[in-house]
């Protein structure tokens, strides 16, 4: 069964490189740009799909790695593939796995053919090659798919000379692995830092026709400036008509600086962690509810905020759940949090239609409080966790 993964691009920014459009998937639309939520383990946690459908989730991301590994992509297929599995019957995004095997498994071995690795759950050893990576994300059924990548080390161009060399003969047999026509499989860009090894990449990918491009390898540690150079050097040898995926990115100022460099498509867990700490985004940056100054403050986390969290509950009745270490806490931090970011890009999105999102961009920008400086990659902290647990 073959589906036409059809890309429209309805409105563009004379200014930037900005462009918003509609990517036709076989469970419906994603409007472009477009924020994933992440829900590693087929959960947004605490979240159910009728949470996601209600906060406007187009499009959400499921991790390979953890579902190859519990409860097994070959038993979610038996069960009826992901999609009915997890309830949500709209657009999902499998990642390859790739960057869980690199940075969260004990890894055994690595070749020009695969990579060797034992379970961060119970130690047991798998395999992944291009094509067992294919034939998992078939077998788990989203309807965009990843290629197996090698994700180097950003700042090092040695090692990532010899990591792009085996992405790009990776992504050739990932191509020719591919059974189903209902998946849209993803070249992924590697290069780190590297303007060359960055278009060297891109044009080497473009040559292999894929029907999307995810650009991997960044907010890995890099400063942020630096991430920005190495998409300016990135999306401009990308196709037109292809919509262009910036992994592991989800922070407002880098999705705007994103888009603004044409990037169509983002995902982090970024919102449900920090929400998951006390951390809400606000307009103004990122607020720890934790701290004492709303112990009695009445106030909703944000004025004017149409998130259920704000329509019915204080700062100091949300200090006070997570004081006492309940579960609403975690719940209501994160309903706030994503329909933060999808209002905002839905705004962003809205701009860019009407030919004012430099503007938006620079206004926003201008009241917003950076929380780091770095590209620091959201899932750190959440790997560091696993491990533990793993322990």
């Amino acid at each position: 069964m073959g589906f036409d993964f059809t890309f429209e691009i309805s409105g563009s920014d004379t200014r930037s490189q900005a462009r918003c459009g509609r990517l036709h998937t076989p469970h419906g639309v994603i409007r472009t740009p477009v924020f994933a939520p992440v829900g590693t383990q087929a959960t947004v946690k605490t979240l159910t799909p009728r949470d996601l459908e209600t906060l406007g989730a187009d499009l959400i991301l499921a991790n390979t790695y953890h579902l190859y590994l519990r409860p097994g992509a070959d038993r979610i297929a038996r069960l009826g593939g992901l999609h009915h599995f997890m309830a949500w019957p709209h657009p999902i995004l499998t990642d390859s796995g790739g960057f869980q095997v690199f940075s969260l498994a004990h890894r055994r071995s690595l070749d020009d053919d695969g990579v060797t690795f034992r379970s961060h759950i119970d130690g047991s050893e798998h395999r992944f090659t291009p094509e067992t990576a294919v034939r998992a994300q078939e077998e788990l059924g989203a309807d965009i798919i990843m290629c197996l990548d090698e994700c180097g080390d950003a700042l090092h161009r040695e090692a990532l000379q010899a990591a792009l060399g085996r992405t790009h003969v990776w992504a050739d047999r990932c191509r020719a692995a591919q059974q189903r026509g209902d998946q849209a499989l993803f070249g992924i860009l590697q290069g780190g830092i590297y303007p060359d090894l960055r278009r060297e990449s891109a044009r080497f990918l473009t040559a292999l026709d894929f029907p999307g491009y995810a650009i991997g390898g960044l907010s890995v540690g890099e400063t942020k400036k630096q991430m920005y150079a190495a998409l300016e050097a990135t999306t401009p040898e990308l196709p037109i008509g292809r919509p262009r995926y910036l992994m592991g990115v989800g922070a407002p100022e880098d999705i705007l600086e994103g888009v603004a460099r044409g990037v169509d498509m983002f995902d982090c867990v970024l919102p449900t962690r920090v929400a998951r700490n006390g951390g809400f985004l606000t307009r103004q940056g990122r607020l720890n509810i934790r701290n004492a100054q709303f112990a009695e403050d009445v106030s909703p986390v944000e004025l004017d905020c149409t998130c259920y969290a704000c329509q019915h509950f204080s700062r100091a009745y949300m200090r006070h759940l997570f004081q006492a270490g309940e579960i609403l806490g975690l719940r209501l931090a994160t309903l706030h949090n994503l329909h933060f970011m999808l209002q905002f890009m839905a705004q962003v999105r809205a701009a860019i239609s009407s030919a004012t999102f430099t503007r938006f961009k620079d206004q926003f920008l201008a009241s917003y409080r950076v929380a780091d400086q770095h590209a620091r990659f959201a899932q750190s902290e959440e790997r560091r966790a696993q491990r533990s647990k793993a322990r």
